[in-house]
């Protein structure tokens, strides 16, 4: 009798991603671990600044634990509250949507543009209502979001603009870098993203007001020890994983061109399915390099890992709206087809450039099959 049982996928040959750390990197850690300053001192301080002068054009950075948990804060510093909204695209990670909720305001899911994966500023200018108070933009893949029309959206509604940079680090609109557009930005440096401390986030803040209610909001809501201001969290980041985001940090930008330089030659030689156009105003940093199969996606994406080795990944397979935690049923067209629809291709600086023909080979070899 033949076993028909499914077997699992052998683990992929060419992964979708993968964490880049270095002798330089552990040596940061070792040194930080021998001064007996572990927790939150001069090395966040230090990373703080390099970060703004690198990523932000100078503005203010704060530093805590995650991205998820400076967004929070943002929104809280921004004040976010109950009784108000925020729009939010449903097409991106459950975060963008939770921080919001979790400020005791309510997020409105927009659809989203079909090129560029992002926030549609028809769609928002549409939800706008009366308790509207912000816009929150994610610029999805490292593609920023229409930052023009939102900005004139926000100005003319008298609306703030909360910006989720988590996957976008250097990213331009128009020339101008991500996070330097809304009241704040969050950039998250988990591992998989395009620079690391571990696990952390950065806050860009656009006044000297947020940045200092982010940073008590980090910390107990105190700015001097047992002098608690307001009521606040433990947020901090620690100096290991400052130690670590500072020497990713000094790569960032070869980092950035070399995924820029992947993604071309993937523009330039995949066949068989839908390349992700760029806008002209930005500057795409590729975060990850996101296709259309508009038929049988999981099974091209099986079949690829299964008879080729090539690891890919769906971000995201359910919109937010729908998720368990909200439970919404919206008419939201275009996010329903991207959730179907999208599926990222291994995206890291440093791939070989046998690997890149070997999954350019792959694919057209697949689309074909399956044509």
């Amino acid at each position: 009798m033949t076993d028909t049982t499914p077997r699992p996928a052998d683990p992929p040959q060419v992964p979708a991603a993968r964490v880049l750390i270095g002798d330089e990197e552990r040596a940061a850690v070792d040194r930080v671990l021998g001064s007996g300053m572990i927790a939150q001192g001069p090395e966040v301080a230090a990373f703080e600044q390099e970060f703004a002068d690198e990523v932000t054009a100078g503005r203010t950075c704060v530093a805590v634990n995650s991205g998820t948990s400076g967004q929070h804060l943002g929104l809280l510093a921004a004040g976010v509250g109950p009784g108000q909204e925020v729009i939010v695209p449903s097409f991106t990670f459950a975060a963008t949507a939770n921080t919001v909720a979790l400020t005791g305001a309510t997020p409105i899911f927009a659809d989203i543009d079909p090129e560029t994966f992002n926030l549609s500023p028809d769609a928002v200018e549409a939800a706008v209502t009366d308790r509207t108070v912000g816009i929150m933009p994610v610029h999805l893949y490292g593609q920023p979001a229409d930052m023009t029309r939102l900005g004139e959206i926000a100005e003319r509604r008298g609306l703030q603009i909360f910006e989720d940079a988590a996957q976008a680090h250097a990213a331009t609109w128009q020339g101008r870098p991500v996070g330097t557009f809304g009241t704040f930005a969050m950039f998250s440096l988990y591992p998989t993203k395009n620079m690391t401390s571990g696990e952390g986030g950065m806050v860009s803040c656009a006044t000297d007001e947020v940045a200092r209610m982010v940073r008590l909001l980090r910390n107990q809501g105190m700015e001097r020890r047992y002098e608690n201001e307001v009521v606040g969290f433990n947020c901090r980041m620690t100096d290991v994983h400052a130690a670590i985001g500072r020497v990713q940090l000094t790569k960032l930008a070869g980092w950035t061109k070399q995924r820029q330089e992947n993604a071309g030659f993937l523009d330039a030689d995949l066949r068989g399915v839908v390349v992700p156009p760029v806008a002209s105003e930005a500057t795409h940093v590729y975060h990850q390099y996101t296709i259309r199969v508009p038929e049988d996606r999981d099974g091209f994406a099986t079949a690829l890992q299964r008879e080729y080795g090539i690891g890919t990944g769906v971000y995201y397979p359910i919109p937010n709206h729908r998720l368990p935690s909200f439970g919404l049923t919206l008419d939201l067209p275009e996010t329903e087809r991207a959730a179907r629809e999208n599926l990222a291709l291994p995206m890291w600086a440093g791939i070989p450039g046998d690997v890149q023909e070997q999954i350019v080979t792959v694919i057209r070899e697949a689309a074909a099959v399956r044509a």
